[in-house]
């Protein structure tokens, strides 16, 4: 584990392996550690893996307020500059493919290839920007619990709450451990993102769309938009698996990112 600081703020983050580097962004409301077993195989597999606490989340500085999608990607780009990182393959889940799209909008030039998994690339709509913030106002009044209770079997599908409880409590814990301050914040800032659909049109370097077959977030269809928008996307779902495919299907999850990440040279 290290620690940097990057535009004001402190970041955690997790840097293991070596080789060429890949950077993958946790989603709402998690941490870093949702992506133990990708970090563990492709660290074994000759690549330099980084994850970091998002501002707001984990270990890292909690900023209330607003935090656009905007913030997060500079903050990524900021930790790369301090690592001395230039071109990296960069992914995200959820949330964090979301911040992974606005960083490829801001930086084209430091993005080697994409993961986006179970994530979408639509504006909000106004029904959704009003879901959004009247989530994290709950958040700031009544904490993480409730939340973190009532939407585990969105995250994790049903059957795989109650086939693996120690993936169950990882994502559970993580939910709960979430400062509402910073998930709030996140909330609101996601809710004002822009429109991601031209600039995946215009990605020019090869992309890896997964989607959990069960998503009831970003259903499938979400994913094949963002399969046909990308030029040169390979898309794969991903069966007995909902929002994170990475804790309930990891050996699936792997390969199919091993088996791409093959396919870059």
């Amino acid at each position: 584990m290290g620690t940097a600081t990057v535009n004001g703020i402190t970041v955690a983050y997790d840097d293991e392996g070596a080789g060429e580097p890949i950077v993958l962004v946790h989603g709402h409301p998690f941490d870093r550690s949702m992506w133990r077993p990708q970090v563990r195989e492709l660290s074994g597999a000759g690549w330099r893996v980084i994850t970091a606490d998002l501002r707001g989340y984990g270990e890292s500085s909690v900023v209330p307020g607003v935090t656009p999608l905007e913030t997060f990607a500079r903050d990524i780009a900021a930790l790369l500059d301090r690592l001395r990182i230039g071109q990296v393959v960069l992914g995200g889940l959820s949330m964090g493919g979301q911040i992974v799209m606005e960083f490829q909008r801001l930086f084209p030039e430091r993005v080697r290839a994409l993961l986006l998994a179970d994530t979408f690339a639509q504006a909000e709509t106004d029904e959704g920007k009003k879901a959004r913030n009247a989530m994290a106002d709950r958040l700031l009044a009544e904490g993480m619990d409730g939340y973190a209770n009532e939407v585990l079997t969105k995250m994790v599908a049903p059957k795989n709450v109650r086939a693996m409880p120690d993936v169950a409590d990882h994502v559970l814990g993580m939910m709960r451990g979430a400062p509402p301050e910073g998930a709030a914040a996140a909330l609101r800032g996601r809710a004002e993102r822009p429109d991601y659909r031209d600039t995946l049109a215009r990605v020019a370097v090869p992309a890896l769309v997964v989607v959990g077959r069960d998503d009831e977030y970003t259903p499938v269809e979400d994913a094949e938009l963002m399969h046909r928008l990308i030029p040169r996307s390979t898309l794969t779902v991903v069966d007995g698996a909902a929002h994170m495919p990475n804790l309930e299907r990891p050996a699936e999850f792997n390969r199919a990112l091993l088996d791409f990440l093959a396919t870059l040279g």
